[in-house]
């Protein structure tokens, strides 16, 4: 990047992915010059897209991995903002500590480093997920409201192994460690967390939400059960649209008063409204009933409330499932998850 450039520049790790890459584009549309990261910039099954988004403004795609401390440095020097949105993912895995937490940790504190080297940065955001606030098992019966102020139970997590255990415990302590290295650098840090991301995205592929939320239409079993799993472990499905994520990570970084940790949902549902949705909506794709259980729930037993960010001066542009998923069947199609 030009030191004569007159532009904000913004680094994104993880531009490969289904939340980096729509946050690449959206800063490149409005303005910005961008610093990207993947792990192979050759592969281009994973990076097209990107070759693509140059055609939109300065954009600048660097090869750094999580797993090498200081692959970062180059990618953040220089940088206003650095956006941390690669994050090992590996819902799947046989030993969460070893293949999930402990990488999560690693790789965050890694870009942190080279975030403390740079010296020009005004502001670190940190992209989180839910899982590290709604999995709290001591939670019975319905009402709940949960905010940015609670925690998942790593405890209980870490003891009990229930499904999908590994996420949220590798989220919450990536905060903490984060939050701690931030504060000890005086490095403003601000995290976002997101729930469950839908929406079309410039990715060639997603492996995480996106399968989950169109297996009633797909009929993948493993999608569904890790959507089952979400609404048993938290109490709700809760869904936020990929732009508004985008949206409130560039809002958090660039006004001033912001700080901590910001829930980012604009819609609560469960697995039978969703289905009931898509039934409706979608009829030339049949909602796969056999795959709906008795002890699906008929509305949330928990709300997870973005009042803080709202209050702030953030506003969802996405708020019904109708528009969180116009454009994703179509995004789905072209992903091969449903047929043409």
């Amino acid at each position: 990047m030009s030191a004569g450039s007159s532009k904000k520049v913004a680094c994104v790790t993880g531009g490969s992915g289904y939340i980096g890459s729509a946050l690449v584009k959206m800063l490149l549309e409005k303005g910005y010059a961008v610093k990207t990261t993947v792990r192979n910039p050759d592969d281009m099954a994973k990076n097209s897209h990107l070759k693509d988004l140059q055609a939109l403004g300065q954009l600048e795609v660097l090869r750094a991995d999580l797993d090498e401390e200081g692959s970062f440095d180059e990618a953040v020097a220089g940088c206003d903002y650095v956006f941390l949105v690669a994050c090992p993912m590996n819902l799947k895995s046989e030993n969460p500590e070893v293949e999930q937490i402990e990488p999560a940790v690693r790789g965050t504190l890694n870009v942190m480093r080279s975030c403390a080297k740079a010296g020009t940065l005004k502001r670190v955001i940190l992209t989180s997920s839910a899982a590290a606030i709604i999995r709290r098992p001591e939670l019975q019966g319905d009402g709940h409201v949960l905010d940015e102020e609670f925690w998942s139970n790593v405890e209980y997590l870490s003891a009990n192994k229930p499904g999908f255990w590994g996420y949220p415990v590798s989220k919450v302590l990536m905060e903490k460690e984060a939050t701690r290295f931030a504060e000890e650098h005086g490095i403003s840090l601000v995290t976002v967390c997101p729930v469950v991301t839908v929406g079309a995205a410039p990715a060639p592929s997603s492996s995480t939400s996106v399968p989950n939320c169109l297996s009633l239409l797909s009929g993948d079993e493993a999608e569904f059960a890790v959507l089952r799993g979400i609404e048993r472990g938290s109490g709700t499905v809760a869904l936020v649209h990929v732009d508004d994520v985008c949206r409130a990570e560039l809002f958090v970084a660039e006004e001033p008063a912001a700080a901590g940790r910001y829930l980012c949902s604009s819609l609560g549902t469960t697995v039978l409204e969703l289905a009931r949705f898509l039934a409706h909506k979608y009829p030339q794709y049949p909602v796969k009933t056999e795959l709906l259980s008795d002890d699906l729930l008929e509305k949330p037993r928990v709300r997870l409330s973005s009042a803080k960010l709202v209050s702030e001066g953030f506003e969802y542009k996405y708020k019904t499932l109708d528009g969180m998923y116009d454009g994703m069947i179509e995004y789905g199609k072209a992903l091969g998850i449903l047929p043409n």
